[in-house]
């Protein structure tokens, strides 16, 4: 960590970088490419969101899930192995465990930085290059930038009305620090965080509920495969995505406090249910609200973001990108809210601020979304909406269902839906969503075939092996094919692909 006494010798910086997350990282390694002149400060702890409190810890915890359902599931191919005992506090010391393993390298990553060029501290502008930063250790200090990448992140977002359920209230930054499973929670929010999150509680035993509003389903934008998961999900844990919650409030029992709720279930009417906790999986919000925004040029959009160029990540400054010397990256400019594209994005910028004024835009990936359930959720490419804005009616869709897939069924993994999405005339394949076995690595397929603009009929020359879950890739896109008048008509139970294919 830097001292007082070298800080106070900073006056001008080329570069300030503010934020060491996943995208502050990666604008410092590109900026110093270009000089040597470059400050990274941080005000919170160092370690990435994806390390401390998202995709590592959660991974975790339904690493877990995932071993005490395959035990319980096991008499399906007749093996028996006695009643299940999970030991709470067990799973969550090795969450926590491996989780500050994960940090821990990250940590060590950021420590490595020649102190001379960090700063803990929050920093905040005075005008446009100008910056105050409030060191950690007492004191402030002036620096003047010629050019800034703001990459802070962004943190979790609720109602106001959660606050006053005290330390009743989770958030996925709270969740992993409990000692031992809880008998009970009630998740607010069934995005990509509340659905894993909620499925791996329930499979570990606790009691879940999940409460949605709108009708949104983690990822899914396909409103046939949104159906399929919100009913495949409820033959496990409740799960409404357009509750009618009516009331919420702590309540003090005689052996312990409690949330109690009353709501409209689906199947037995209005009903009240207590619960130990209430987490709070209602989205994220960009940390930008802190670091006096007001007091520079730039365009702010109706959340209080820079207005940006995603392919530069130059920010607005009056009426042009054009002379602007400020880029976002990550999750501080609220654009595709992932780890990889936080990378990306980070490198983009401090390539640019690195270079200024010569800007350049950045390559931008195929999209690509997980969600880390079972059955997975994954898209790729366009969504079904973006592909009827691009092409109205010229269009088609491919699908197959996996519930008589062959690998899928022998793994007694046959539950799920996959829909492939191409272009009329052209044959190009768009995109895809699916909600199935294998989700994650069938999504890297697709998400390569759209990167590289390849044609259905081009992705059908592609080999496939038997038996494979990716043989139901072949069968949706051969539906596709013949959809878009391309290819010959689907034959039923193909024997030239194997059986079950």
């Amino acid at each position: 960590m830097q001292s007082d006494t070298v800080a106070k010798t900073i006056q001008r910086v080329d570069v300030v970088i503010i934020g060491a997350g996943t995208a502050g990282l990666g604008a410092y390694r590109a900026a110093k490419e270009h000089t040597d002149n470059v400050v990274l400060i941080e005000g919170g702890p160092y370690g990435t969101t994806c390390a401390r409190v998202g995709c590592m810890p959660s991974k975790l915890l339904i690493a877990a899930a995932e071993t005490a359902h395959n035990i319980e599931h096991a008499p399906v191919f007749g093996i028996n192995s006695g009643p299940i005992m999970v030991d709470g506090q067990a799973v969550m010391q090795r969450v926590r465990s491996e989780r500050d393993r994960f940090t821990g390298f990250v940590v060590e990553s950021v420590e490595s930085i020649p102190d001379a060029d960090r700063l803990r501290g929050f920093a905040e502008f005075i005008d446009d290059h100008r910056l105050r930063v409030t060191l950690e250790k007492g004191g402030e200090i002036e620096l003047n930038a010629d050019r800034v990448v703001i990459a802070t992140g962004s943190r979790p977002t609720y109602p106001p009305t959660f606050q006053s359920l005290g330390d009743r209230l989770l958030i996925n930054d709270s969740v992993f620090e409990l000692e031992t499973l809880p008998e009970s929670v009630a998740i607010f929010g069934p995005g990509v965080i509340g659905l894993e999150l909620g499925q791996s509680l329930s499979r570990l035993g606790v009691n879940v509920r999940v409460f949605g509003l709108g009708g949104g389903l983690g990822a899914t934008r396909d409103p046939e495969i949104r159906e399929y998961a919100r009913l495949a999900f409820n033959e496990e844990f409740y799960l409404d995505p357009d509750a009618k919650v009516k009331g919420m409030e702590r309540v003090e029992g005689e052996d312990k406090t409690q949330v109690e709720i009353a709501y409209s279930h689906q199947d037995k009417g209005e009903v009240i249910e207590r619960f130990d906790y209430v987490l709070a999986a209602t989205g994220r919000k960009p940390n930008v609200d802190n670091l006096g925004l007001d007091k520079t040029s730039l365009t702010l959009d109706h959340r209080g973001v820079p207005v940006f160029d995603r392919y530069t990540l130059q920010t607005q400054l009056g009426e042009t990108v054009v002379s602007s010397h400020i880029f976002i990256a990550g999750d501080a400019n609220n654009d595709i809210p992932l780890l990889h594209e936080a990378a990306d994005e980070g490198r983009i910028a401090g390539q640019n601020a690195g270079g200024y004024p010569r800007v350049l835009g950045g390559h931008r990936r195929a999209p690509i979304a997980v969600v880390f359930t079972d059955p997975q959720i994954a898209s790729v490419g366009l969504t079904l909406d973006q592909v009827k804005e691009r092409c109205h009616t010229c269009y088609a869709t491919g699908k197959v269902s996996f519930e008589d897939q062959g690998r899928s069924r022998v793994m007694a993994k046959n539950k799920g839906l996959l829909k492939v999405y191409g272009e009329q005339g052209t044959g190009l394949f768009l995109g895809a969503e699916m909600f199935g076995p294998a989700a994650e690595h069938i999504a890297h397929l697709l998400a390569w075939a759209v990167q590289k603009r390849m044609t259905v009929s081009e992705m059908l020359d592609m080999p496939f092996y038997h038996p494979v879950i990716e043989e139901g890739v072949r069968t949706a896109l051969r539906d596709l094919n013949h959809n878009l008048n391309i290819g010959p008509d689907v034959i039923a139970r193909c024997l030239d692909c194997g059986p079950g294919a």
